[in-house]
């Protein structure tokens, strides 16, 4: 048994620690606190202790269990609210009160709650790692796909339906060294990345039904995107909406050292929050990890392992999940904190040398990937990571070493939200690596020339920038007609197409179809607005005519009324519009 020679706040150093090994878990004190040893020199071993050390003295024990931080895959996952090393918040709450007391470990899972388990396999079938071999109906939502482990193959011997507690065997595999029981659930450590067989291209787009996303900046199933924004920018609105329409079967929701009352209201907002597609609650398929400020930092660096493999664990059933990392810069805090401690040499703004390292292989275990198993089925693993850069100045080193992994960029602009344009994503810096290889399925699958009608929309807003500054030069009475058609339908792709609400029935969602007819629609007001002021009529005529407030209500109109909107919409254009050119 070890001893605590010197603690200084989540760092501890300890000695004769017997079987001590990098990354395994310890206790540590008399109170039994969480610790993992990350460093380790001659007989003494560093650890970051997962919880307030305060009180701690040298010369108390430190036990090793052996084992590397891990956690429990098991059913009872979805729904669940942990904190940073998956320690059920409610369970804490019931045994020590609205605090969290130290020392406390309930199970991740009920270990208790007996689940029905219905197999697929019977005696004699072959399975290898991660074939299915039965589910339990965890929620009205998703099937717990009960899978083998890691490292066992060879035919069934035994295979039982029944109702099973989580870490019960349901069955035997014959393998060469013997049998092996194959539990209902299993343990994985965090830090380690889930094997898969290979990972594919980025070719089928997550559809999120949020007009500046999907039509402008994209991003494919297993991609990776970076959400920087300033304070009241707006991120965790987009996370929410994504969390409730992105077309996800699992979403995996880590809020990484913010604000308490913040985190509240997710917590608060999340179990009501009603799946679109069901009438389910959202919670069926959500798991939280609540990890705030007020919390120790070396759980806050611990949450976002804890959060991927959790996603990598139902990505192997086979579900497409989406993680939600708010905010990576507090998960880059606190690496800095306990790096301060560790006395290490600091790199660029204190924080540590191996940052981008850390960044990159969070970002790196995304992926749309073949999945361990004899069947082949796919899963995806998509990272949207919430950034909060200080003074939302993206030069900083966590924005910089993100923007350098992630192939999306969501610029959020505070100007923006302060103007009262949601989603606050600034078009003109944002950008998506995956927009031109996305082209091909929105081309087949909605409209061929969905790809060039985004092209034609960018190159009008790009020129409405140029416009703005001539116009704050010379004031706008002062420009040409056709300049004044520019910005006016700039102004209707912002405000018409762009600006979307999350508060209104019909607008919170818009499908791709409905997207596309939207900006098909502004792009024609385009044509015959150009051929009508080459005739000689004034925008200001133009916008007077009766078609100009039909198209601004186009995001009202609810989904079934979409094209017989449109088709009345293109023929008043042409009857107005073009009418009064001719007449001129």
């Amino acid at each position: 048994m070890g001893k605590i020679l010197r603690i200084a706040g989540p760092v501890v150093i300890a000695e004769e620690i017997e079987n001590a090994k990098m990354y395994d878990v310890v206790r540590v004190g008399e109170l039994g606190l969480l610790g993992e040893i990350i460093g380790m020199e001659g007989g003494k071993a560093t650890i970051q202790v997962y919880e307030d050390t305060s009180g701690i003295r040298p010369g108390e024990k430190v036990e090793s269990t052996g084992k590397p931080l891990s956690v429990v895959l098991a059913p009872g996952l979805l729904s669940s609210i942990y904190d940073g090393v998956q320690r059920p918040l409610d369970v804490i709450r019931a045994q020590g009160g609205d605090f969290i007391q130290r020392g406390i470990y309930p199970a991740p899972v009920d270990m208790k709650k007996k689940w029905k388990f219905t197999p697929s396999v019977k005696r004699g079938d072959k399975v290898s790692p991660g074939d299915i071999v039965g589910i339990v109906k965890e929620t009205s939502l998703i099937d717990h796909r009960i899978m083998v482990p890691e490292g066992m193959e060879g035919s069934i011997d035994k295979i039982e339906e029944g109702e099973f507690t989580p870490l019960q065997t349901i069955g035997t595999v014959v393998t060469r060294s013997g049998i092996k029981e194959i539990p209902l659930g299993q343990e994985w450590p965090v830090r380690q990345p889930r094997p898969v067989k290979s990972k594919l291209p980025p070719e089928i787009p997550l559809v999120t039904g949020q007009r500046v996303i999907d039509s402008f900046f994209p991003v494919a199933k297993g991609g990776t995107v970076a959400v920087p924004g300033p304070f009241g920018s707006g991120k965790t609105v987009v996370q929410h909406q994504l969390a409730k329409w992105a077309d996800s079967e699992v979403v995996v929701y880590i809020g990484c050292g913010e604000r308490g009352n913040e985190m509240t209201e997710i917590l608060t907002t999340f179990p009501e929050l009603v799946d679109p597609k069901t009438g389910k609650p959202i919670m069926e398929r959500t798991v939280l990890i609540a990890n705030t400020s007020n919390m120790p930092v070396a759980a806050r660096e611990a949450s976002i392992y804890t959060g991927v493999t959790i996603g990598e664990y139902f990505r192997d059933m086979g579900y497409n999940v989406a993680i939600m990392a708010d905010s990576t810069s507090r998960w880059a805090e606190a690496l800095r904190e306990i790096s301060g401690r560790l006395e290490e040499m600091p790199g660029e703004e204190g924080y540590p040398a191996y940052l981008g390292r850390r960044i990159a292989e969070f970002y790196e275990r995304a992926g749309n990937s073949v999945v361990l198993s004899s069947d082949n089925r796919n899963g995806s693993v998509t990272i949207i990571g919430a950034v909060s850069p200080p003074g939302g100045d993206t030069s900083e080193p966590v924005s910089q070493n993100t923007l350098r992994v992630t192939r999306v960029f969501w610029a959020l602009d505070a100007s923006l939200a302060q103007r009262r344009h949601f989603p606050s994503v600034n078009w003109l810096n944002s950008y998506s690596l995956y927009a031109q290889e996305l082209s091909k399925w929105f081309n087949k699958n909605v409209s061929e020339d969905w790809y060039s009608s985004y092209q034609k929309s960018m190159t009008i807003l790009e020129k409405e920038a140029e416009l703005q500054e001539v116009a704050q030069l010379v004031g706008y009475d002062a420009l040409p007609e056709n300049e004044k058609e520019v910005l006016d339908i700039a102004k209707s792709l912002r405000e018409d197409f762009l600006q979307q609400s999350a508060f209104d029935e019909v607008d919170t969602y818009c499908s791709l179809k409905k997207q596309y007819l939207m900006l098909k629609s502004i792009l024609a007001t385009d044509e015959i607005e150009k051929y009508a002021v080459s005739k000689g009529v004034t925008v200001s005529e133009l916008d007077t005519l009766p078609f100009k407030e039909k198209l601004s209500r186009f995001k009202e109109v609810k989904e079934s009324d979409i094209d017989k909107y449109y088709g009345d919409l293109i023929k008043d254009m042409e009857t107005e519009a073009r009418g009064r050119a001719d007449k001129q």
